[in-house]
């Protein structure tokens, strides 16, 4: 009689009806050593259950201190920053020692030269710019004047 009921509950296990109650039942049965011989087939697949449930890794790991590990890393960090802040430096004084030179001159003669040139070149380039707000100007004169010449012949509205 139980044979059949255990067939029952195989064939409602295969199809995936089985309650959680009925598939503890079937691998209590073929976990057993009472397992009726045409039924034996089905053994190692609950039997595996039962296998995968414990779990197979027992070697033991020791726990090791960071604190040894956090102190290097915290040394190397450090001398990292320091090498940097090092190198950014050096190279940073090289760079503005080098920028110190702003084109002063010895002789009183070749600076009043290269001033009247600078302020020749200037006053030159303000002259363009003084020449390019004059045609700004007129443009701004001329549009004026025919807006108001189309105003007075469209019927002043």
């Amino acid at each position: 009689m139980e044979s059949v009921k255990i067939e029952n509950l195989l064939e409602k296990y295969f199809q995936g009806e089985t309650s959680i109650a009925e598939e503890n039942e079937l691998r209590n049965y073929f976990s057993s050593l009472n397992v009726a011989q045409h039924l034996e087939q089905y053994k190692p697949l609950f039997g595996y259950f039962s296998l995968a449930k414990e779990p197979q890794f027992k070697h033991e790991i020791p726990l090791q201190s960071n604190k040894r590990t956090v102190a290097w890393l915290s040394i190397a960090a450090s001398v990292v920053v320091l090498l940097g802040i090092g190198t950014y430096a050096y190279y940073n004084l090289d760079v503005a020692n080098k920028s110190q030179d702003l084109g002063t001159y010895d002789d009183p003669e070749k600076a009043f030269r290269a001033t009247q040139k600078a302020l020749s070149l200037l006053s030159d380039n303000v002259n363009v710019g003084i020449e390019s707000v004059l045609y700004i100007q007129e443009y701004q004169i001329t549009k004026e004047k025919v807006f108001i010449e189309t105003k007075k012949n469209s019927g002043g509205s």
